[in-house]
């Protein structure tokens, strides 16, 4: 069974752009980016952004929204049993042309782990417009990366 994505949590006035790959399982149960609770996104971006965690999901938007930070995924619809990336079958990227238009403002395209980085630059041509950067996975499937590792490199969103 095909499963869809969210829309994107933006502003046309966002500079950078995260893109995961696709919700898993209990993020789609909860509507909600990175709604597993033991994915260190929401932890990872307060602690970045220099803010109190919030579990309040309106709140943790409005932290992204208010420091120019749009959020998405690669992908708009897949066929996934579970939550792996490993698992996604029949992908179908989301429409970046019209999403890039819409936000000029953008330079800077992070992905939350190596998948999502494949599969943009598999289906999503942006040249050299805009710059790149993979940053670990902060889903619990890395477990081989410690959360201090991967703050550490997620801090780079700071100086974009």
């Amino acid at each position: 069974m095909l499963k869809y994505s969210f829309s994107p949590i933006s502003h046309p006035t966002a500079t950078v752009l995260i893109l995961g790959t696709m919700p898993g399982a209990q993020s789609l149960a909860f509507q909600q980016y990175y709604g597993h609770p033991r994915n260190a996104f929401w932890k990872i971006i307060c602690n970045v952004l220099e803010t109190p965690f919030t579990t309040d999901y309106e709140e943790r938007k409005s932290i992204l929204l208010e420091n120019r930070i749009a959020l998405w995924d690669v992908l708009e619809a897949c066929v996934r049993e579970g939550s792996l990336d490993s698992a996604i079958e029949q992908e179908v990227p989301n429409d970046f042309d019209s999403f890039l238009k819409a936000h000029p403002n953008i330079k800077y395209i992070c992905f939350n782990g190596q998948k999502a980085a494949k599969y943009f630059k598999q289906y999503v041509g942006v040249g050299d417009r805009y710059t790149l950067q993979t940053l670990p996975s902060t889903s619990p499937a890395n477990a081989g990366m410690s959360f201090e590792k991967k703050l550490m490199e997620w801090e780079s969103i700071k100086r974009l």
